[in-house]
């Protein structure tokens, strides 16, 4: 008996006879949110639809993500990719994932979901680390005569209060919270990408810096440079058909009333300013 073929090579062409080879494409573009109704960040909520769509193509030699990401919410992340392997392996479907300007940080976690992973020449690629950033409104309250009330019960109730002056054992407490976070992201890296990581005793891959193109492939952080088309008929051969998984529609007059309409106004505006500050990090 002919030992069965695994992984994708079980759909090369010369398996499919004179059907075309399909790849439903996923486009995961944008900062990595906590979602919610007036949301356009990506979260597992805002995904899992398109996600487990282009999955349900039985026929299907792979699934495509293409990757525009500056990062953001590490749990978001989290669920995506997670949720990106599970339907994977469930239904026995390669995965490749191709980066346009940015996979970093939550965007390089979105890759990693990927069998192998292909950029641009000019794609910025990990920021393997996590952040926290935000102001401190104490001096502004104390000139404008503000006087700020809090009430709480528990000692630790109250952390990093914007409006209060930073207390030394408050940032020990974030930056534990960070140290933690880093060390789940570290591993699901080493998991992913396993012995493909290059090791160099002058180099850190996890310290929180980025890489272009090339030298992203060298590190072994990412496994080609190509573009999603070239790549995919190369794999699976000049007929091969994409599919674009669209989002669903998010039109404004799906929410009545003025109030709703208003809303989603300043959250889209709100959400537009933290997208342009996230992707000026790395210069774009």
């Amino acid at each position: 008996m002919q030992k069965k073929k695994s992984g994708w090579r079980r759909f090369l062409p010369g398996r499919l006879g004179k059907t075309s080879p399909l790849v439903p494409v996923l486009n995961l573009h944008g900062p990595i949110g906590r979602g919610g109704k007036f949301s356009q960040s990506l979260s597992l909520a805002s995904t899992v639809g398109q996600i487990e769509k282009a999955f349900k193509f039985k026929e299907a030699a792979a699934v495509a993500l293409v990757i525009n990401s500056p990062g953001g919410s590490p749990a978001q992340s989290n669920l995506i990719m997670r949720r990106i392997r599970q339907l994977a392996e469930e239904n026995e479907k390669p995965v490749f994932a191709f980066v346009e300007d940015v996979a970093a940080s939550g965007g390089y976690m979105l890759a990693i979901a990927a069998d192998e992973i292909y950029v641009d020449p000019s794609s910025i690629i990990g920021s393997i680390g996590v952040i926290s950033a935000g102001f401190g409104y104490n001096e502004l309250i104390e000139r404008y005569g503000v006087e700020r009330r809090v009430y709480t019960a528990g000692t630790n109730k109250l952390k990093l209060d914007p409006f209060s002056p930073e207390k030394k054992d408050d940032v020990r407490w974030l930056e534990g919270l960070q140290q933690d976070i880093h060390t789940i992201f570290k591993d699901m890296v080493h998991e992913r990408r396993g012995k493909r990581l290059i090791e160099d005793d002058e180099i850190d891959l996890m310290n929180g810096d980025v890489w272009i193109g090339q030298k992203a492939v060298d590190l072994g952080l990412v496994d080609g440079v190509g573009d999603i088309r070239s790549t995919l008929r190369r794999k699976f051969g000049k007929e091969t058909k994409m599919k674009l998984i669209q989002a669903p529609s998010r039109s404004p007059f799906r929410f009545l009333g003025l109030d709703h309409f208003q809303n989603r106004l300043v959250n889209a505006a709100v959400e537009s300013i933290e997208e342009k500050a996230a992707y000026s990090r790395f210069g774009l």
